[in-house]
């Protein structure tokens, strides 16, 4: 096994493959289901709890894939935080009229953007949210990109709340355990990948103070999950 003391980066296959692709599709049932094991809703339900005072008005996702991960979340949470605006940013465009409407029934409406989260950035400046959410999706950058990803966002949002994999051997050999839950080749090998790329100590926290923010908490969640919050320059707590 190689070392895990450093980032490993390299390109994950489901990000080379098109949306409607049967392995990616594969691929996204196959992460609901690693959400869901990971606790990454749960965990990402009581960072905001914690974190974000009174109901939100506007959240941005970035990185948001299916939107499956923020249903997820929203079902937590539209009960004491009613009438959310989401925008849900990806690449790629994935998000239904029946994900649109099962947002709908919990009283929280959608916006689905297919930007490059770069340019989409810099082209809405002037666009503030109440705050910004992360899941699994920081851990493909690198530190350089990491740092500019988070000097476009800090003036965005008082907060960045990210739920990221947690480097580790445990982790690591967990991903050879995917077979079991049926996990496609597209998944078991990118979720070993994830595992190099992703973070541990306080990586997250001196790259958000490169980029002028303020870090909040960092710390592993779980066996198999990293956090991060992180608040604008002016942002009190």
């Amino acid at each position: 096994m190689s070392s895990l003391e450093h980032r490993q980066l390299a390109p994950e296959i489901l990000d080379g493959l098109a949306g409607d692709d049967p392995r990616a599709l594969a691929a996204r049932r196959d992460l609901r289901r690693i959400n869901a094991l990971m606790f990454q809703a749960r965990i990402m339900a009581s960072l905001l709890q914690k974190f974000v005072p009174g109901p939100p008005h506007r959240i941005l996702e970035i990185g948001a894939g299916d939107g499956s991960f923020m249903l997820a979340l929203a079902r937590r949470m539209a009960g004491h935080w009613p009438g959310v605006e989401l925008v849900m940013l990806d690449r790629v465009d994935l998000i239904t009229a029946q994900l649109r409407g099962d947002f709908d029934r919990l009283g929280w409406t959608v916006e689905g953007v297919a930007a490059d989260v770069f340019d989409w950035a810099r082209k809405n400046e002037g666009t503030r949210f109440d705050a910004i959410t992360v899941n699994l999706f920081l851990h493909h950058f690198d530190d350089a990109g990491l740092v500019r990803l988070f000097s476009l966002m800090a003036p965005k949002a008082p907060l960045l709340l990210a739920t990221e994999p947690l480097r580790t051997k445990l982790a690591l050999a967990a991903t050879r355990l995917l077979p079991a839950i049926g996990a496609n080749d597209v998944t078991r090998n990118d979720a070993a990948q994830s595992v190099r790329a992703g973070f541990r100590g306080n990586e997250l926290s001196g790259l958000w103070l490169a980029a002028n923010g303020k870090p909040v908490e960092e710390r592993r969640a779980g066996l198999f999950s990293h956090i991060f919050v992180g608040a604008s320059a002016g942002h009190v707590l």
